[in-house]
């Protein structure tokens, strides 16, 4: 009772605290709308719909479609001008996950092109140089960048436009500049120790000694004359010619583990995506090495509780949330990683609503879990036996109820989560043209500014995927040589009927799957629009314990803390959504963005 009546008062005292700071700030007035606390309108269209995080990002894309181009085309086009003006989010030297529906084939395919470790990445070479994980930023976390590989792959199956095309824009910004959005200004700001920590990142990025505020003009020229080559030697230029020489050479200097070999093989992949029924609705994530399973497993355990009758926002569904996080985390913990680690019976296992059904029995309504094991899959062992659970006897494989109730073991969740790590440091974007194709694309760097390395004199910005393996003996993500990482990547998508009904993503590091989660509940239980399901209100379970954002009601707060949770209030935690959805009865195309970043949903 002790513990729950101080996770109690901690909770009153930093909503007080926000509440007081609140005052000092305009607020918006209230929308003559149904809802009136909405941040703004969905965005209807009939010939095209694009949503990003960046407006600049989301007018190319029109334009794109507006000039006879299809959804792909308008999507590589966006995220490439994004690659530019949101550098501390994502960049060529990162990776990218998409999701096609075709209108022609009426068929989805999911693309993964994430990058891999180097030839020379081995246990060995970590444990040679006294390290017991890998670095969360610097040389040893970067892996090979898949971003162009996707982009290629996007325009070439699906596209209609050249990659000269596409990348045009991103040219014109990186070369003649643009003026630096409000959040990304803050973002920037908050990374200029990373920054300054490298000169080849400080002198291209902090070319005053500082980041730009909101309003100034910043321009990569160096970037420019690389994205330039690509239009010269198509992705060729990246992997196999003057630009992979640079990067490699520019790792060399600095012991890394990346050659010419490892850049020369890179190769996206075409794969189908996984999905499982949500109350009648056909929900499709990407396989490993992503954790989209994790939001399939999630949405199969929740579809066993009457979250409408519970009620939006009531602390019975927000625990229930929580624990089904849980849950599905420890799974993503023990089995999750490379495609080639993950034995196909695990992914099955894991998104079976018989599984579901089995694990759903652990969740206490009254209180949260100490702890939770991952659960057991014939023929395959778990990777990832908490400790403390060991300590106690527990069999690794076995799903278990919590032993204890309050406050759950940090020391058992540190082990399945990446807190802090990734804190909404990656772009999604969908786009959706008139023909009735879509694409539900994310890329990223990883951590805000992903390894705080720039390559030599390319003006690319390397991500730090390779922070995600674990040097865990036998583990599905155990570091190896040519080898992906788990990811925390994950576009999304809804059909229902076997048609089209919603393109979306939230991202944001583990905040993703429960964003993701979060959403399809907004819209299926709750009967929300497109842009209400993704300003809403969110929560984000970590390390830390339960963020909640201001938005959750004090009486929500205090009945999570009652069941045992250490719940905080903040700002900047749960990412960024956007979203398209189609009426199916008249085609008409509704956009969403969210509040939580700078961009719109625009559409013609």
């Amino acid at each position: 009772m002790k513990r729950r009546a101080t996770a109690l008062i901690a909770a009153s005292f930093v909503a007080a605290v926000y509440g007081a700071q609140d005052d000092q700030l305009p607020r918006p007035g209230d929308r003559p709308a149904a809802n009136p606390h909405a941040t703004r309108s969905v965005v209807y269209g009939r010939h095209g719909m694009i949503a990003t995080s960046q407006p600049l990002a989301s007018a190319a894309g029109l334009k794109a479609m507006q000039d006879g181009g299809n959804a792909i085309d308008a999507a590589v086009t966006a995220a490439a001008v994004l690659a530019v003006v949101e550098p501390s989010m994502t960049g060529i030297g990162g990776d990218l996950f998409a999701i096609v529906y075709d209108a022609k084939s009426q068929s989805l395919r999911a693309l993964n092109a994430s990058g891999r470790s180097g030839y020379a990445a081995t246990a060995d070479v970590f444990a040679a140089r006294k390290l017991t994980r890998v670095p969360n930023a610097g040389v040893l976390s970067v892996t090979v960048p898949g971003v162009v590989e996707g982009w290629s792959e996007l325009l070439s199956k699906y596209g209609t436009i050249t990659m000269a095309t596409a990348v045009a824009p991103a040219i014109d910004y990186a070369k003649n500049g643009f003026a630096v959005s409000e959040i990304i200004a803050r973002q920037w700001k908050n990374s200029e120790r990373k920054l300054a920590a490298d000169p080849a990142a400080a002198s291209t990025f902090l070319p005053a000694g500082r980041a730009p505020q909101p309003g100034e003009i910043f321009a990569n020229p160096r970037l420019a004359a690389t994205l330039q080559q690509i239009v010269g030697g198509g992705r060729n230029a990246f992997y196999k010619g003057p630009i992979a020489r640079a990067i490699v050479a520019d790792m060399k200097q600095r012991d890394g583990l990346l050659d010419e070999r490892d850049f020369a093989e890179h190769e996206a992949d075409w794969v189908d995506p996984i999905s499982t029924s949500y109350r009648g609705y056909d929900v499709y994530e990407l396989p490993p090495n992503t954790q989209g399973v994790t939001v399939l497993e999630m949405l199969n355990i929740l579809e066993g509780f009457d979250l409408k009758s519970m009620g939006f926002q009531s602390p019975a569904y927000l625990h229930a949330l929580v624990e089904a996080k849980r849950i599905a985390f420890a799974d993503r913990a023990a089995y999750i990683g490379d495609p080639a680690a993950v034995p196909p019976q695990a992914v099955k296992t894991l998104i079976s609503k018989e599984y579901a059904a089995a694990r759903r029995k652990e969740i206490d309504p009254a209180h949260a879990a100490e702890s939770y094991n991952p659960g057991s899959i014939d023929g395959v062992r778990p990777s990832a036996a908490p400790r403390a659970a060991a300590a106690r006897g527990t069999p690794s494989g076995a799903p278990r109820a919590a032993a204890a109730r309050g406050t759950p073991s940090a020391g058992v969740e540190a082990d399945q989560n990446f807190t802090g790590l990734d804190r909404g440091d990656t772009i999604y974007m969908t786009a959706a043209d008139g023909k009735g194709n879509f694409v539900s694309l994310i890329q990223s760097l990883f951590s805000d500014f992903g390894s705080g390395i720039v390559a030599g004199d390319t003006g690319i910005l390397l991500h730090n995927r390779g922070a995600l393996f674990t040097l865990t003996p036998g583990h599905p993500d155990q570091i190896a040589p040519h080898k992906r990482p788990l990811h925390t990547l994950i576009p999304a998508f809804i059909m229902k009927d076997r048609k089209p009904w919603v393109s979306f993503g939230v991202m944001g590091g583990d905040h993703q799957a429960q964003g993701h989660t979060q959403v399809v509940v907004h819209l299926v239980d709750f009967g929300m629009n497109i842009q209400e399901a993704g300003e809403a209100a969110r929560i984000n379970h970590g390390n830390n314990g339960l963020q909640v954002e201001s938005g959750i009601p004090e009486a929500a707060r205090a009945g999570l803390a009652e069941r045992g949770h250490k719940v905080t209030v903040s700002i900047g935690a749960f990412g960024g959504f956007q979203g398209i959805m189609v009426d199916p009865r008249t085609a008409v195309l509704m956009g969403g963005s969210d509040p939580r970043k700078d961009g719109l949903a625009i559409g013609w």
